[in-house]
């Protein structure tokens, strides 16, 4: 049983690419948990994904021991992502968490990320131990970045340590700060059990395996513990830390942070930010938890094969063990066929979502474009979620029509002011505030709604700030816009799976493009194919797909013309017909051109 003065439990929160992997390499080669032989780039990074990318897309626990002024300390860092789509990973890590290190380039300075992952920590309680890394860059200006830190996020200039995690350069004052400015944690060892489920993942061959930060009492091996929110019992079978490969050991005591397995085969039995406590002795009062994230984005998934829907369904339900950020729901699309509606936190989200199960489960699939949840407030005062255009009823039902609105806050060069201004005005943004953190450099403050800023709005401010500018946002609610749902109808039939909900000032525009799209991909038919694009009971563009023609004439040669028109109007008639009673066949590959992204 550890002493819980003896341990500190931290993460380390940065913007992408401050050097978090890196720093965090150091800590384990300066504790002696690697070798110099192992110490290669991103140790805690071991998905294919993120070493490819560079980037941090789970969190990852390890323990380490430090001896400082004689006495052994146990450190439990707990790795965070920083890009905007994975905040809530972040807020999970900080809640097992009783400090965090804030990180900040010291060339690049504070960055959109930086601020509000601090806010985060501010808001959990945490101790805040500021680090300025990358000083030995000959471009470094430590002086002007720890002056923004302080405007920034009020960090006190004198207790900004310097560092440098790729040459290991003060990172034994980072150790130092880490044992001495932040709090042991509070439990106690003897008391009720209880331990706060921050991650899990499945394994094939021991069930799932649950991520823990005990916060009252001792979990030993051989116990019987009770899940609170499902009220299930699980007897452990194996228990350890991550140093940073995965160590057994007999107990885990309050303050400390390791894994456990308990034969747990059903998937859903476990949920992150649930409580873990002794089944015979149990706690009366669980952890709070955490809030649910709301997904934002959502966006058809279906199997390229349908023989392989159930594969997918299984591996959707491996996925979500470890993401609970990330909801999935069955559909049928008459285009596409059998697949599933998904939520997702945001693009880069979707995207890393779809190559996990492409990689892991080796399935091949079609996504559709995204779209944003609206609400509605329907003439009989009810209000409806809507994440798919197929359910927005008809105009005569509703009373308020609401889009997401998100609060962004933008940090760019202040030369760059003038043209984000004039792309957020385009995209309906409403301006709020502009702040400067130092001469050149600047926060700008929108109001915007979510469906303008999931599609390509971070490529444009890296376009308009040469690459300089970064961007997070926060989500504000529901606010009532003029929307409408835009149908595409092909031979006078309405096409669901075709449907968009776009804002009424842009829907001539997105009809004309959608049709002239949809003209392309589907083949011509022996009648005339006429493609429209509908607000209600108002078409507002129309295309048509000229028919094939056979040459009925062919076989007649000079004499008179009133044999031809004969043959001609014959032709004719037949086509009137066909044009009553033919089907149209819509390719998939249109279904495909139109919902990847009209954008």
């Amino acid at each position: 049983m550890s002493d819980p003065r003896f341990i500190r439990n931290f993460s380390i929160i940065a913007h992408i690419d401050h050097g978090k992997s890196t720093l965090a390499d150091q800590l384990l080669l300066r504790t002696g948990a690697i070798s110099q032989r192992d110490f290669r780039n991103q140790v805690l990074d071991d998905m294919d994904l993120e070493r490819e990318r560079g980037i941090t897309i789970q969190m990852h626990p390890v323990t380490v021991y430090h001896t400082y002024q004689g006495q052994k300390y146990e450190l439990n860092l707990i790795d965070t992502p920083g890009h905007v789509d994975f905040n809530y990973e972040v807020s999970r890590s900080l809640a097992a968490c009783e400090g965090a290190i804030l990180l900040v380039d010291a060339f690049q300075g504070v960055q959109a990320q930086t601020v509000a992952n601090a806010y985060l920590a501010i808001e959990h309680d945490l101790t805040i131990v500021p680090v300025l890394n990358k000083i030995d860059m000959p471009i470094a200006r430590p002086d002007a970045v720890i002056a923004e830190m302080e405007q920034a996020v009020g960090v006190k200039p004198e207790e900004v340590l310097r560092a440098s995690a790729k040459t290991g350069l003060g990172i034994d004052e980072v150790l130092a700060a880490i044992i001495e400015r932040i709090p042991p944690p509070k439990g106690q060892p003897e008391a009720a059990v209880q331990a706060l489920v921050y991650n899990s993942h499945f394994d094939t061959y021991k069930g799932v395996v649950v991520y823990i930060r005990v916060m009252q009492g001792t979990l030993r091996k051989g116990q019987r513990i009770k899940l609170m929110r499902g009220n299930t019992e699980h007897e452990i079978t194996e228990m350890g830390q991550f140093r940073p490969t995965p160590t057994g050991c007999d107990s885990l005591s309050a303050g400390q942070v390791g894994y456990f397995t308990a034969q747990i085969k059903n998937l859903s039995d476990v949920h992150i930010g649930d409580t873990v406590t002794d089944a015979l002795h149990p706690t009366d009062t669980a952890l709070p938890g955490y809030k649910e994230p709301k997904p934002m984005v959502f966006s058809g998934l279906y199997p390229v094969n349908n023989n392989d829907f159930e594969e997918l369904r299984e591996a959707l339900a491996k996925l979500r063990l470890n993401d609970s950020s990330f909801t999935y729901q069955p559909e049928v699309s008459e285009g596409l066929g059998f697949g599933f509606r998904c939520g997702f936190l945001g693009m880069l989200h979707r995207e890393i979502i779809q190559q996990r199960l492409e990689r892991d489960s080796e399935l091949d699939l079609v996504q559709t474009a995204p779209n944003v949840t609206y609400e509605i407030l329907s003439r009989k005062g009810e209000i409806l979620e809507i994440d798919s255009p197929q359910k927005v009823p008809d105009a005569g039902q509703i009373e308020e029509f609401r889009e997401p609105f998100v609060r962004i806050n933008f940090l760019l060069p202040a030369e760059n002011i003038g043209d984000l201004m004039q792309m957020c005005s385009e995209r309906r943004g409403v301006y709020v505030r502009t702040e400067y953190l130092s001469p050149t450099r600047a926060i700008l403050v929108y109001e915007m709604p979510l469906a303008e800023v999931i599609y390509d709005l971070y490529d444009k401010l890296k376009s308009v700030t040469h690459g300089y500018g970064t961007m997070d946002y926060d989500f504000l609610g529901y606010r009532a816009a003029d929307l409408v749902r835009l149908d595409v109808l092909v031979h006078h039939k309405r096409v669901d799976a075709l449907s968009t909900i776009v804002h009424r000032a842009t829907a001539d525009r997105r009809g004309r493009k959608l049709l002239k799209k949809l003209r392309e991909e589907i083949d011509r038919h022996l009648f005339e194919v006429v493609l429209q694009a509908a607000v209600g009971s108002r078409i507002i563009a129309r295309e048509s797909i000229a028919p094939m023609k056979k040459n009925v004439t062919a076989k007649c040669y000079g004499g008179d013309i009133t044999r031809k028109r004969k043959l001609w109007a014959k032709q004719a008639e037949g086509k009137k017909r066909m044009k009553q009673i033919g089907q149209v066949d819509i390719p998939q590959e249109a279904f495909l051109a139109v919902l990847e992204s009209d954008q």
